[in-house]
Order: C-alpha cells, then structure tokens, then sequence
C-alpha cells in the first residue's frame, strides 16, 4: 500500500489549506485513518482521526479550525485547515490502516505512512 499526500504549501495566517492523502496497492479495506504533523525540533503529533464510519477525533490544539473527512469511494483522506496560525506549521503526513493483499497473496493488515506535505503558515 502507498499513500501519496498533496496540498501543502505557504499561506497567511488566517488562511486554509486543503490536504489530500490517496491511498494504492491491492487494498481490500481501509480502517481507521489519520493526520500526523511534524514541527522542526519537536516530536510528531496526532492532528485527527477518522473511522471506517466517519467518527472524528481532533488534538485539541486544532479543534474548531480543521475538519477531517473522507472518501471511502476514492481511498482518500482530507484535512481541511481553517484559521491557519504560524504554530501550525509543519510537516503533515497521512496514516492509514489498510487490509490488502501483499507480493505473495496473502491478506495483511497494517499502517501505512504517506510521504508528508509541508504546510508553512508565516506573512
């Protein structure tokens, strides 16, 4: 399974950014799926969370400005950052858990890591 995020960039503060993560291979499922970001010197955090049946979670540094959603169609992930501030800036990148099939036929199930996106927020 790969999974490819796009959507970053430089913006304002107060502006939005869309991100998008899209999920290949032999996928049979797509369970629980996620944003991670990654600040310059600081660990990677959980940003938001969602179910196969569309239950959200967000850090609560985030809550109220982004919006987590997806597209079980397309294998897609979204995060829709509203409000954005220069604390938001970071590497973001998508999670997912997948049922697939691997080289060898056989059902595994595992997390997989998108590459990352860079979103920088600063004037």
């Amino acid at each position: 399974v790969q999974l490819q995020a796009s959507g970053g960039g430089l913006v304002q503060p107060g502006g939005s950014l869309r991100l998008s993560c899209v999920a290949s291979g032999n996928i049979i499922r797509i369970d629980d799926m996620a944003w991670y970001r990654q600040a310059p010197g600081k660990q990677r955090e959980l940003v938001a969370t969602i179910t196969s049946g569309g239950s959200t979670d967000y850090a609560d540094s985030v809550k109220g400005r982004f919006t987590i959603s997806r597209d079980n169609a397309k294998n897609t992930v979204y995060l829709q950052m509203n409000s954005l501030r220069p604390g938001d800036t970071a590497v973001y990148y998508c999670k997912a858990n997948c049922l697939s099939y691997n080289n060898g036929g056989e059902i595994v199930a595992e997390w997989s890591w998108g590459q990352g996106t860079q979103v920088t927020v600063s004037r």
